[in-house]
């Protein structure tokens, strides 16, 4: 996803998902019957969470992880909503890749490169 990091728009973002279903799918392609089903599924919702974990990554960019809110006279610093968001995806989003992973023949799981250690690398 070379368009990371930069809020995309809606038409952006479903090409983006698209194009992580299709990547997705290519490293499922040998599974079958009730395998399939539930990789399908999870192809789905993984790709979803790529996507807007690319979003809030921009957000948090652009707005930082702490935010600033009005008390009255005064302001408390607080955990920013977008920092919120993406620490509880980024934990949904690596437990549906597990959850593929495990979907894979032992022997073809250790091949694939769901593209996580190149993702932690550029934080």
């Amino acid at each position: 996803m070379k368009n990371a990091w930069k809020e995309r728009t809606e038409s952006q973002q479903k090409k983006a998902i698209s194009a992580e279903i299709k990547r997705l799918a290519a490293l499922f392609d040998g599974l079958e019957g009730k395998k399939k089903e539930v990789a399908d599924g999870l192809i789905e919702e993984a790709a979803f969470m790529r996507v807007q974990l690319e979003e809030l990554k921009a957000k948090l960019l652009k707005y930082g992880f702490l935010d600033e809110m009005p008390q009255g006279k005064y302001t408390i610093t607080r955990e920013s909503p977008y920092s919120r968001a993406y620490n509880s995806m980024i934990q949904r989003y690596t437990t549906a890749l597990g959850k593929l992973a495990e979907l894979l023949p032992k022997e073809v799981a250790a091949e694939v490169d769901d593209g996580f250690d190149d993702f932690l690398e550029t934080r």
